[in-house]
């Protein structure tokens, strides 16, 4: 995540809407990764730097979980991120507009990540009708009055689902618990997710996911019903990410691909703020992995130093090393030819 300020000078942070320094309201605008310190003009908001004209997302006017601005030549009433919202949650449930914020906050950062890899919202991916959208469900262990006993977060023809009992942090750290899981966040449910979508308009561009992920031929379904009965295949700490990467050819994929956008967006964030010297080259893989190994314990150890767990609980070995490696490969070629 790159740095950003306001026209004042003052530092702000990529889920800020207003200065804390001068008070200047400011607005996100996802379709140029830019932060836009604003002024008021009648109805509108003007970039005080260029002069653009802006309005606010209608999901910041009205519910306020968001802080993006629409040019006002648009016909658009939301935001680039909020728009490809499907569903929302029921906002007649108090502990949903809380929920439905910290969700808006983690999708916001996935967009950007992809935006910054060049990669398409909208593509028409393995016919998906509308590209990439999202929808936000409940089911009767966090709402009694919902239908469904069971939401699972996925993804399907384009549509990822979270459910929002992932945005409680009781809940999730059960969950994760329940599962035996290293780590569990939102933002890492969304990485996840996208590489399902994304694993049709990048994979079928290169060659070798089979070495490197195996056959994705085999039964999906069968693969994940014998690894919640069995549990993962036994040494997958040497060849896979993490435990669930070892289900399927497509689990390891999304979640290499979900890696990869974290090792990218923590590189970025952590040259911004000087805690490590400036990337020669931010598209050499080699380079990035070896700063990431890096990084990846320092990070460790300030948590260890404050008494909390390990930042980033995972094992780059040389396999996961190479998966990563056809992750990055993949986007670059995307990006190449697009």
């Amino acid at each position: 995540m790159q740095q950003f300020y306001c026209q004042c000078g003052q530092r702000v942070f990529f889920d800020n809407s207003t200065c804390l320094s001068c008070d200047r309201k400011l607005g996100l605008y996802l379709e140029q990764r830019r932060m836009v310190t604003l002024e008021p003009v009648g109805d509108l908001w003007r970039d005080v730097m260029r002069g653009d004209l802006y309005r606010f997302c209608n999901n910041r006017r009205d519910y306020d979980v968001c802080n993006g601005i629409v040019d006002s030549n648009s016909h658009e009433a939301f935001c680039l991120a909020c728009r490809l919202n499907r569903t929302i949650p029921d906002l007649s449930v108090a502990e949903n507009l809380p929920r439905w914020r910290r969700i808006e906050q983690a999708k916001r950062r996935l967009i950007y990540g992809l935006l910054a890899l060049e990669l398409p919202l909208t593509a028409p991916v393995a016919d998906y009708p509308r590209g990439l959208c999202f929808d936000f469900l409940e089911d009767q262990r966090s709402n009694p009055n919902m239908p469904e006993e069971f939401v699972s977060t996925g993804h399907r023809n384009g549509v990822i689902t979270l459910n929002t009992a992932e945005a409680d942090e009781v809940q999730r750290t059960v969950q994760r618990e329940q599962s035996s899981e290293r780590y569990r966040t939102v933002l890492g449910h969304f990485r996840h997710e996208a590489g399902h979508y994304y694993y049709e308009l990048l994979v079928g561009q290169m060659d070798g996911f089979e070495t490197l992920f195996g056959n994705p031929v085999q039964s999906y379904s069968g693969a994940l019903k014998s690894y919640y009965k069995n549990g993962p295949r036994a040494g997958w700490e040497q060849n896979y990410i993490s435990a669930y990467a070892s289900a399927h050819p497509f689990e390891d994929w999304a979640e290499c691909f979900a890696h990869y956008l974290h090792t990218i967006d923590a590189l970025e964030t952590a040259e911004v703020q000087g805690v490590i010297e400036p990337l020669t080259n931010n598209k050499d893989i080699e380079e990035l992995l070896d700063r990431w190994q890096e990084l990846a314990v320092t990070l460790n150890e300030l948590n260890r130093s404050l008494g909390l767990g390990d930042a980033y609980p995972f094992v780059v070995t040389s396999v996961v090393a190479g998966k990563l490696r056809f992750v990055h490969e993949s986007t670059r070629h995307w990006s190449t030819v697009s």
